[in-house]
């Protein structure tokens, strides 16, 4: 996972590496809620509680494991956004090399994880994201994290991540999670996820 840290004491707001307008699955108009707005208010809150946290100078994640409260809201919703829209792209849409080894040793087939990984998506109760993650052992897990919650709290590594707070697909799907959840797929960039194990 790319190390985050924070440039004269405070973090900075990610770039997309895309055009808002341009993922089709997710419109110009949430993009710019989601990314622009929810985002961005995550990074200056972050910025603002840092000073006197004694976790200044540390890196994203360990703010994120290190933090509680508001402060751990903040940074978790920071690392997790940031990983989300890293992953979309235009190509890739099917892992392949080691993640597709990984996926079907695990799970059985790159369709039955997908399945899985929907059905946890959609089950969470509330606001949250659904992530697929390495544990120690080198086996892939699907984990379920409430609000701003992220597996490397639990000693996992993130690989991929699904936000299932409603501003990110109410304007789009409405009330529809598991049609947000399923079309997703479409604009998975797998080179990205690879490079995060």
């Amino acid at each position: 996972m790319k190390k985050i840290i924070p440039i004269n004491g405070s973090f900075e707001m990610m770039t997309l590496p895309y055009a808002v307008d341009s993922l089709g699955v997710i419109s110009a108009e949430t993009l710019g809620f989601h990314h622009g707005k929810h985002l961005k208010t995550y990074v200056d809150n972050l910025n603002k509680m840092l000073p006197g946290s004694g976790l200044e100078n540390m890196s994203l994640v360990d703010v994120v494991c290190k933090s509680s409260g508001g402060l751990f809201n903040n940074a978790g919703q920071v690392l997790n956004h940031t990983m989300y829209f890293e992953q979309f792209g235009f190509a890739n849409h099917v892992p392949s090399g080691r993640m597709r080894q990984m996926i079907e040793k695990d799970f059985g087939s790159f369709d039955a994880f997908k399945k899985e990984f929907e059905q946890k998506g959609a089950t969470l109760f509330g606001s949250g994201w659904v992530w697929l993650s390495i544990d120690a052992d080198g086996k892939l897990v699907i984990t379920q994290e409430p609000n701003a919650g992220n597996p490397v709290t639990s000693g996992l590594q993130p690989l991929l991540t699904f936000d299932v707070w409603e501003h990110a697909y109410y304007l789009d799907f409405q009330n529809r999670r598991a049609d947000y959840l399923s079309a997703l797929w479409q604009i998975v960039d797998w080179l990205v996820i690879e490079r995060r194990l």
